[in-house]
Protein backbone atom coordinates (compact mmCIF):
# COMPACT_ATOMS: atom_id res chain seq x y z
CA UNK A 1 0.00 0.00 0.00
CA UNK A 2 1.39 3.50 -1.18
CA UNK A 3 1.96 6.00 1.76
CA UNK A 4 -0.85 7.90 0.58
CA UNK A 5 -3.40 5.18 0.53
CA UNK A 6 -2.13 4.61 4.96
CA UNK A 7 -3.72 8.38 5.33
CA UNK A 8 -6.81 6.53 5.02
CA UNK A 9 -9.09 6.30 7.54
CA UNK A 10 -12.04 3.57 7.99
CA UNK A 11 -14.38 3.41 10.41
CA UNK A 12 -14.26 -0.36 12.26
CA UNK A 13 -17.39 -1.39 14.49
CA UNK A 14 -16.23 -3.89 16.79
CA UNK A 15 -18.87 -6.64 18.76
CA UNK A 16 -18.54 -9.30 20.81
CA UNK A 17 -19.57 -12.87 19.59
CA UNK A 18 -20.86 -14.88 22.53
CA UNK A 19 -20.73 -18.12 21.02
CA UNK A 20 -17.20 -18.03 19.46
CA UNK A 21 -15.78 -16.34 22.48
CA UNK A 22 -14.36 -13.52 19.83
CA UNK A 23 -14.31 -9.96 19.32
CA UNK A 24 -15.47 -9.26 15.44
CA UNK A 25 -14.14 -6.12 13.42
CA UNK A 26 -16.74 -5.30 10.32
CA UNK A 27 -15.93 -2.07 8.27
CA UNK A 28 -18.48 -0.73 7.10
CA UNK A 29 -17.54 1.00 4.26
CA UNK A 30 -15.92 -1.40 2.49
CA UNK A 31 -18.09 -4.72 1.71
CA UNK A 32 -17.13 -7.83 3.08
CA UNK A 33 -14.23 -6.57 4.63
CA UNK A 34 -14.42 -8.25 8.27
CA UNK A 35 -11.92 -10.30 10.92
CA UNK A 36 -12.27 -11.46 14.76
CA UNK A 37 -9.49 -11.33 17.20
CA UNK A 38 -9.59 -13.21 21.05
CA UNK A 39 -9.22 -9.44 21.97
CA UNK A 40 -10.37 -6.21 21.17
CA UNK A 41 -6.89 -4.96 20.35
CA UNK A 42 -6.47 -7.98 18.17
CA UNK A 43 -9.55 -7.37 16.39
CA UNK A 44 -8.43 -3.89 15.86
CA UNK A 45 -4.77 -4.93 14.58
CA UNK A 46 -6.20 -7.93 12.76
CA UNK A 47 -9.00 -5.07 11.31
CA UNK A 48 -6.77 -3.06 10.33
CA UNK A 49 -4.40 -6.12 8.24
CA UNK A 50 -8.13 -6.70 6.70
CA UNK A 51 -8.30 -2.91 5.58
CA UNK A 52 -5.01 -2.78 3.99
CA UNK A 53 -5.72 -6.53 2.24
CA UNK A 54 -9.16 -5.23 0.92
CA UNK A 55 -7.54 -1.92 -0.45
CA UNK A 56 -4.37 -3.93 -2.26
CA UNK A 57 -6.91 -6.60 -3.69
CA UNK A 58 -9.24 -4.17 -5.03
CA UNK A 59 -6.62 -2.08 -6.74
CA UNK A 60 -5.16 -5.38 -8.09
CA UNK A 61 -8.44 -5.94 -9.57
CA UNK A 62 -9.04 -2.36 -11.02
CA UNK A 63 -11.71 -1.99 -9.07
CA UNK A 64 -12.56 1.93 -7.29
CA UNK A 65 -11.63 2.29 -3.48
CA UNK A 66 -14.47 3.57 -1.57
CA UNK A 67 -13.90 6.82 0.16
CA UNK A 68 -13.19 6.58 4.08
CA UNK A 69 -16.56 8.45 6.01
CA UNK A 70 -15.94 10.92 8.76
CA UNK A 71 -17.98 11.81 11.64
CA UNK A 72 -19.17 15.05 12.43
CA UNK A 73 -19.05 14.81 16.78
CA UNK A 74 -20.91 18.61 16.12
CA UNK A 75 -23.35 17.35 14.16
CA UNK A 76 -23.65 14.35 16.29
CA UNK A 77 -23.71 15.39 19.55
CA UNK A 78 -26.50 17.41 18.50
CA UNK A 79 -28.45 14.91 17.23
CA UNK A 80 -28.04 13.21 20.35
CA UNK A 81 -29.36 15.92 22.25
CA UNK A 82 -32.61 17.11 20.00
CA UNK A 83 -33.35 12.93 20.54
CA UNK A 84 -33.07 13.08 24.07
CA UNK A 85 -35.18 16.23 24.04
CA UNK A 86 -38.10 14.78 22.18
Amino acid sequence: MSNGECELRYSMILEWEPEGKVFVATVPELPGCRTHGASYEEAVAKGQEAIASWIDAMRHWGHPIPPARFLDLDAAESESQAAVAV
